[in-house]
């Protein structure tokens, strides 16, 4: 187990959950895969303003298909035990569509936005579109770039997911790494840190730290070179 190296300096996002969470929902549970997956669910619906949510949806969310490989072999059934436990509980609700590929299971926050969501659902005000299972992680572990992002800067929305995807296709993992070590280094806990220094590396070159007898160049950027390559 890795230890958390604590929150960052700086401003951070935080997200509101009910305090009746806390007094009458949590006392309950007694399930940590369920306990994670209301959790993970309060963040999309705060954070992204998701009042909808399939379960297609959260089998290709990698943070919280980390979160289950961490308690859980098999993901898919912990999924469905989970999911299952809170419609019991009456924290989610749960309905279930059609289209022209089949049956889909989607779930609600028990809110008052949510329960509205499933009635418009149901009387056919609200349409839908499911992504397919073909993009979902599985049961594979989240690759390292999501692990670094997390542990040195925060959480991510799809955006960002987006953006890290794109740098791990680009750089080798051994430079994306560094790159995040630099930037704890020099307090610079952000992407477009840590993207300037692995385009720079790409563009002009960067030394192999197992290259006997070579001279590593300098890898950082200080405030002024930081801006310029900002505003380049």
């Amino acid at each position: 187990m890795e230890i958390f190296k604590g929150f960052p300096a700086g401003e951070m996002r935080f997200i509101s959950i009910p305090d009746l969470f806390f007094t009458h929902v949590v006392p309950q549970i007694d399930n940590l895969v369920e306990l994670k997956i209301t959790l993970h669910i309060l963040w999309l619906h705060t954070r992204q303003t998701r009042h909808v949510i399939s379960r297609d949806d959260l089998l290709a969310d990698e943070t919280l298909v980390q979160s289950l490989l961490n308690t859980e072999t098999n993901v898919e059934v912990a999924l469905a035990n989970g999911l299952r436990q809170a419609v019991n509980r009456g924290s989610l609700l749960h309905s279930r569509i059609q289209d022209e590929l089949g049956y889909h299971d989607v779930y609600f926050l028990n809110s008052e936005r949510g329960r509205q969501a499933q009635a418009k659902l149901a009387a056919g005000e609200l349409t839908l579109h499911i992504t397919t299972q073909t993009e979902a992680v599985g049961l594979q572990k989240q690759t390292n770039i999501f692990k670094l992002y997390l542990e040195n800067i925060g959480l991510f929305g799809p955006i960002m997911s987006d953006k890290l995807k794109e740098a791990e296709a680009l750089y080798p993992p051994a430079w994306i790494e560094e790159a995040f070590g630099i930037a704890v280094e020099q307090n610079k806990r952000n992407w477009s840190y840590i993207e300037a220094i692995l385009q720079r590396w790409a563009a002009s070159g960067r030394n192999d730290l197992e290259q006997k007898g070579a001279t590593k160049e300098k890898t950082w950027y200080t405030e002024e070179e930081f801006k310029k390559v900002l505003l380049h």
